[in-house]
């Protein structure tokens, strides 16, 4: 070998583990195709009610559910095998969707129908969410696991962005223009019916590539694990309770947590897709537009808190306080937008700030639950954010009803200050601090966390 002769690279072993290929081809198909429900199930409430309380009620029926049963779904992934749980939820997804898209498409749809379809689908979700996080690991070796977090967390930053692009574009080409007519909801529901039909196949294929993944063996895997008692199973879940509440600081974040998510979190789901119906003239396109430009900047965000992980205040606590603030002042202003390149720079804003500080809060969860209980440490800080959401929906979509969403937006923004404010007088949630032992390995979901403050 010539001495300028430079070694080639040894290939990266995870693009040679057929399975977890398998497992990510999959992974993001599904993530792209959960994309067009999420854009769709809105404007599909608003095209045949008009009703924003009626929106707000069915994002509700597919949240409360799904915050519900996420702990018994957790329990009953640790006694059955994951990927069957998971290979079960896609099958009931796909049979729900293609039923939702049909219905649309063929004029049959009923409210009663969409509101068993919302409950079915969030009530799946409970199951799938903890069942995917337990995959992984049992995918590829551990010394590969934190590479393959990183690919599957980037890829799903990227559908965030490609999905409501594609998911707009979809519904404005195949239903028209998707603005609003007279009556103010959309005239045509092809488009709609074709975007619940195309997260149909996506579960459909996504369950094809999942059933080729031969899964590994942990240590506790095996017929102890599942012929564990449900009374022991529910012991455990207590046992995790009880430790979150004892420790003050993990006490302060999720009631913390908790506030944000019921003021934003609220706003996000169910004021927005109001907003750009009544206000803006790109109608569903320029929806999905605000919302994948959300996604990029939440990739920006993680880049930069990667690149630069002590980039922060004293501590993690002081900067997430930061954060939140400037949160606040970027959503006040969003009523005001007249124009949608203007909401969706400010939704880009709120994105970035929303990436920078996810990483580090995860990072300190991880590290600050001991390793035995992390698994249910983070199932449950999943309920407390995700059983709050259902709430705010239907409360914004029955406020919606007497007050503009301008007003929503500045009023939500109003109370993440005060919510700051409180924050700040909390030693406990200030003094919160990234330790220095180094944090175990832990599998993100297909559909991981969000800060529900940073919209």
């Amino acid at each position: 070998m010539s001495a300028t002769t430079k070694p080639k690279r040894p290939p990266n072993p995870l693009m040679r583990n057929r399975n977890f290929l398998w497992l990510l081809g999959g992974g993001i198909i599904s993530m792209l195709g959960d994309q067009f429900s999420l854009l769709a199930m809105p404007w599909l409430v608003l095209a045949v009610t008009n009703d924003t309380l009626a929106m707000g009620l069915v994002l509700g029926l597919i949240s409360l559910p799904r915050a519900v049963f996420l702990l018994v779904g957790g329990a009953l992934v640790d006694r059955y095998p994951a990927r069957s749980v998971l290979l079960l939820t896609k099958y009931v997804n796909a049979v729900l969707l293609g039923g939702l898209g049909t219905g649309v498409l063929t004029g049959t749809l009923t409210i009663p129908v969409l509101c068993g379809v919302a409950f079915g689908i969030g009530l799946a979700s409970a199951f799938s969410i903890p069942a995917g996080t337990t995959i992984l690991p049992r995918v590829v070796p551990g010394d590969q696991l934190q590479a393959a977090n990183g690919m599957m967390m980037g890829l799903r930053q990227a559908t965030l962005l490609l999905g409501p692009l594609m998911a707009g574009g979809l519904i404005a080409v195949v239903g028209g223009s998707g603005k609003a007519a007279a009556s103010g909801a959309p005239s045509d529901l092809a488009g709609l019916g074709a975007a619940f039909l195309v997260d149909c196949a996506t579960f459909v294929i996504s369950a094809l590539t999942l059933y080729q993944v031969r899964m590994l063996t942990l240590p506790g895997d095996g017929p102890a694990r599942k012929g564990e008692s449900l009374g022991a199973v529910f012991r455990s879940i207590g046992d995790g309770i009880l430790h979150f509440w004892r420790d003050p600081e993990l006490r302060a974040l999720c009631l913390y947590f908790s506030a944000t998510t019921f003021f934003i979190g609220g706003p996000l789901q169910a004021v927005l897709p109001v907003f750009a119906r009544d206000r803006l003239a790109d109608g569903a396109d320029g929806f999905g537009l605000m919302m994948g430009l959300h996604g990029v900047g939440t990739l920006v965000g993680m880049t930069v808190s990667g690149a630069r992980p002590n980039f922060r205040l004293r501590t993690l606590g002081s900067t997430i306080l930061l954060i939140d603030s400037l949160v606040a002042l970027v959503f006040m202003p969003m009523g005001l937008a007249q124009h949608t390149w203007q909401a969706a720079l400010l939704m880009a804003i709120a994105g970035c700030l929303a990436g920078f500080i996810q990483i580090g809060v995860f990072t300190w969860i991880q590290r600050r639950i001991p390793p035995a209980m992390l698994g249910r440490g983070m199932s449950l800080f999943m309920f407390i954010v995700m059983s709050l959401a259902p709430l705010s929906s239907a409360l914004c979509g029955w406020l919606m009803r007497y007050i503009p969403p301008q007003v929503m937006f500045l009023g939500s923004g109003l109370a993440l200050w005060g919510i700051v404010a409180l924050g700040l007088t909390s030693k406990s949630l200030r003094a919160i601090a990234m330790p220095v032992r180094t944090p175990p390995a832990a599998a993100p979901a297909e559909t991981p966390i969000e800060n529900p403050a940073a919209v």
